[in-house]
């Protein structure tokens, strides 16, 4: 982004700010919707920093496919899963706690250190050329065009198959409290022999 210098540092702080918040509550909540709204506000600020630095492309794939696919099945399926409370503390919790800090200190160590060490070229002129988008499309449709169509057919049959397998046909509320066996983890199903039956009793 063509933005003065000043802008992009206050932009890189803020957006830098909220990744690190957002990550911190993603790990550091009890409560696992919220930490996966957080996980997508995680995502959005790796969008804003790929717009800084001129990859366009890359932040919109990144809001798409993460925060608009990804992060929204994992909300789904935490939905679907219906649990409602917190996590219980573990005996080991404090030990597993203190373990994983030393950890995570010790892997921002070594990143501060390999980032401080880094010799980065620096240049506030924007370097002309046609915008990302732009190649990566036209790659698409002339170069690359058969893998992009079968990843679409692939990634359509996988869609399909996903809806057949969660597909369910629920038990009313009288039939289910009746003794049919179940579990926690399982819903109540209707079989498919009274699906049919029921179908056509109803016309």
């Amino acid at each position: 982004m063509n933005l003065a210098e000043g802008v992009q540092v206050v932009s890189f702080g803020i957006l830098g700010v909220m990744m690190i918040g957002a990550a911190l509550g993603v790990v550091l909540f009890s409560n696992i919707v919220y930490s996966a709204f957080l996980l997508g506000g995680v995502f959005i600020s790796m969008a804003g920093l790929y717009l800084l630095l001129n990859g366009d492309f890359v932040a919109a794939a990144q809001i798409l496919i993460y925060v608009g696919a990804i992060n929204v099945l994992i909300l789904f399926a935490i939905m679907l899963v219906n649990k409602r409370q917190d996590f219980s503390p573990l005996p080991s919790a404090g030990l597993r706690k203190i373990i994983t800090a030393v950890v995570s200190i010790g892997l921002f160590a070594l990143l501060s250190t390999m980032v401080l060490a880094t010799p980065w070229a620096y240049s506030s002129v924007p370097v002309a050329g046609e915008s990302s988008i732009v190649v990566i499309g036209e790659h698409f449709f002339t170069d690359f065009l058969l893998p992009f169509e079968l990843a679409s057919i692939l990634l359509l049959m996988a869609m399909v198959g996903a809806i057949i397998l969660a597909r369910r046909e629920y038990l009313p509320d009288e039939v289910a409290s009746s003794d049919m066996p179940q579990t926690i983890l399982t819903l109540p199903e209707r079989p498919r022999e009274l699906v049919s039956t029921g179908s056509g009793t109803e016309e």
